[in-house]
């Protein structure tokens, strides 16, 4: 049931929101570094690599300078738009094309750069090889503010690997685990929700039976 809905949405949203991309692609076209899109190495199901889809919003080089794969609150390789289109999601659009054809699912783990994926404990990665990674999901809702988490750490790097990483891969397994087809309309739902309301923590409500969060991240999440 998940499969013939991801394939309705990204399909409707496809048609719906392509004239509202085509300025953003324009725009994109004639700033930065006049890139549209930008496809990035993921692990998705199976463990396999695939080409995530984004609109361009670093520069090029961005992962081999300084930051290296971790974005913080103001990084000085996001480009004119960048800001916007990641505050708002707007960047993630493109990712519908990802759904379309199989890679994706509209709800599920998000998929990361192999790096980050080694870093799930082994009995989460052997979850994931068994699911569609998603656009949205319970860590995405969980970490809507993870730029400025990042941002906020001494040591961004250690504290990504060794304490959000980990919690991530406990909320995606949760996922995958009491996967039904009301649980992703509710995430669906409770992604609006943490768009609009960014400093919202309503899905401490919505969801119930969670991991506990890690003394570290009680401030934040």
């Amino acid at each position: 049931m998940t499969r013939f809905f991801d394939i309705l949405f990204s399909g409707l949203a496809i048609i719906i929101l392509l004239p509202f991309m085509i300025p953003i692609m324009i725009g994109l076209k004639l700033t930065g570094e006049h890139d549209i899109f930008y496809g990035q190495t993921r692990i998705g199901k199976g463990g396999k690599e695939f080409k995530v889809i984004k609109f361009a919003t670093m520069l090029r080089n961005s992962p081999n300078m300084t930051g290296g794969l971790y974005t913080t609150k103001d990084d000085p390789r996001i480009l004119p738009m960048g800001k916007f289109l990641r505050k708002t999601k707007i960047n993630e659009l493109p990712q519908l094309i990802n759904i379309f054809i199989g890679q994706m699912s509209v709800v599920g783990y998000r998929p990361t750069v192999k790096a980050h994926y080694m870093a799930y404990p082994e009995w989460c990665r052997d979850k994931f090889k068994n699911a569609r990674p998603g656009l949205t999901g319970l860590a995405s809702i969980a970490f809507r503010d993870e730029e400025n988490i990042l941002s906020s750490m001494q040591d961004p790097d250690t504290f990504h690997q060794n304490i959000i990483q980990p919690y991530k891969g406990q909320l995606e397994s949760w996922y995958i685990d009491h996967k039904n087809i009301f649980l992703y309309f509710k995430i669906i739902f409770m992604t609006a929700e943490a768009v609009l309301h960014p400093s919202s923590k309503k899905w401490h409500i919505a969801f119930k039976g969670l991991p506990e969060i890690p003394a570290e991240l009680k401030t934040y999440i």
